[in-house]
């Protein structure tokens, strides 16, 4: 079993960011697997913000056909 962190946007904009929480919440989604990153820019490139939701599935050898040997 893998288990990652989806990123479901990447933006700018707070905006932006607080809409697609909001519509991760509303679709059932528990805070505790919800995570923000700040990503710091600097004069060039601002801020920009990711929204991620933290995920399980099956492993990725037995999605691509490898052997685990």
């Amino acid at each position: 079993m893998i288990t990652e962190w989806e990123v479901i946007v990447e933006t700018r904009d707070q905006a932006e960011l607080h809409i697609r929480l909001c519509d991760i919440r509303e679709a059932g989604v528990d805070d505790s697997m919800i995570r923000i990153d700040t990503l710091c820019g600097r004069l060039a490139l601002p801020a920009t913000y990711r929204l991620s939701r933290f995920v399980t599935g099956p492993r990725w050898e037995s999605e691509r056909g490898d052997s685990a040997h």
